[in-house]
């Protein structure tokens, strides 16, 4: 689904910068700026730092006269707008209106809801088939009244009700990864390897090793040994143990049974 971030009059360079960081951490890439404080602010050294490596995402952003322009081929609008205004597009937040407008979506793809639900054909057929733009509007200001009105919705990230600010980027950031998960998300990927489990003959060499060290102690009696081996084999099982685990472990019985030695 084709997604565009739109910032209306934008004043610090370095919020592009950090819009284009923001986009690229969630796979979007679609950004255009509406008349910004500065003609050259794609190219500023301020916004560049903050991109932080996602220069493809503001080598391909535009710049636009009019929100007209950057609207371009966009059906369904979405205006990130606090101020509490006398009447405008309803209110909502990020995930309850992306699962709706999804849903919506899918309602399309089947002919019998499209029949039950004619009023919300025309809408769904066009997000499917034009996409979404998310509203910003000025650091200082906001969006205007005229610009909200234009909206489909208006977007409210719930935040603590006391303190609700939040700069450009941060809720540039917290609307892509909302809509990312809404569109299925990314998969997450381990900080370290997958690794190996030691297979079932080194657990078992493993509990003899322990076994006889256990019984060198004193800790086990083998004429009464009661369920205390099976009890740790199914211990180590739910540990599943690496091959490295089982060599330590080892290691601790081969030490039990050489310290109990020298006792002796």
């Amino acid at each position: 689904m084709k997604t565009r971030f739109v910032l209306i009059n934008t004043s610090h360079a370095g919020n592009v910068g950090a819009a284009a960081r923001a986009m690229k951490t969630m796979g979007f890439d679609d950004l255009v700026l509406v008349a910004p404080r500065w003609a050259n602010v794609l190219r500023r050294e301020e916004t560049i730092q903050r991109a932080s490596g996602a220069l493809d995402v503001l080598e391909n952003a535009r710049i636009v006269a009019t929100l007209d322009e950057a609207l371009d081929g966009i059906s369904h609008l979405c205006a990130t707008a606090m101020t509490p205004r006398d009447f405008g597009p309803p209110t909502a937040a990020p995930r309850e209106h992306f699962d709706l407008l999804l849903k919506k979506e899918l309602l399309t793809l089947d002919g019998q809801a499209l029949e039950a639900r004619n009023t919300n054909i025309s809408e769904a057929a066009a997000v499917r088939q034009a996409g979404v733009a998310f509203l910003f509007g000025s650091e200082r200001f906001g969006m205007t009244n005229e610009d909200v009105y234009r909206c489909h919705v208006a977007l409210s990230i719930p935040t603590n009700p006391g303190f609700g600010s939040l700069n450009l980027g941060a809720a540039i950031q917290v609307i892509a990864y909302e809509w990312r998960m809404a569109l299925g998300g990314f998969p997450v990927l381990d900080a370290t390897p997958q690794r190996a489990l030691a297979d079932a003959a080194q657990v078992a060499g493993m509990l003899g090793h322990w076994e006889q060290a256990l019984t060198t102690i004193g800790f086990l009696d083998p004429a009464a040994p009661k369920k205390l081996m099976p009890r740790l084999n199914q211990l180590f099982n739910r540990a599943q143990l690496s091959p490295e685990e089982i060599h330590i472990l080892r290691g601790v019985a081969k030490a039990m049974i050489e310290a109990a030695e020298a006792k002796r």
